[in-house]
């Protein structure tokens, strides 16, 4: 004796695999629009660093520093900072994955946390943190020594 599903088995089995897509959809969406606001904020963290240090940029640049190389130490220390941040993350995510197993194993039963999630986690740090040093950067390595200095005091 084969059980067959009647109709209305079948539709709420449908509209229950379309609620868990629609969830899927939703927290992909979320986590998007978090690393646009962690970027933002990344940014706005290294735009403010580089404006404090004009004048230590300008002496740089008086003692035979280049472009590249005032370059590279912003681009660093955006990079530190992000990757620094992604290994806490990385970190904290098994704990934080257990937990919710345990909280909402119920509800989400096949929630495991793929290696290849925290690759891509890596991957978004060094992303937000080259990003934010664009613009510092380019500031940074426009400004006359003259104007630099003139901030200093």
């Amino acid at each position: 004796m084969a059980e067959t599903l009647t109709e209305t088995e079948k539709s709420f089995t449908l509209s229950m695999l379309s609620m868990a897509d629609t969830i899927i959809v939703v927290v992909r969406l979320v986590s998007l629009v978090i690393i646009v606001i962690i970027a933002a904020v990344a940014a706005n963290t290294m735009a403010m660093t580089s404006r404090e240090r004009i004048g230590e940029f300008a002496v740089l640049k008086t003692l035979g520093f280049g472009g590249l190389r005032i370059g590279a130490l912003i681009f660093g220390e955006s990079l530190v900072i992000s990757i620094a941040g992604t290994i806490f993350g990385a970190i904290a995510t098994y704990p934080a994955a257990s937990l919710f197993r345990q909280f909402l194993g119920g509800i989400f039963p096949p929630f495991v946390v793929l290696t290849r999630t925290v690759y891509l986690d890596f991957v978004a740090g060094a992303t937000v943190g080259v990003v934010a040093a664009i613009v510092p950067t380019w500031r940074s390595i426009g400004i006359r020594i003259a104007d630099g200095l003139r901030r200093i005091g």
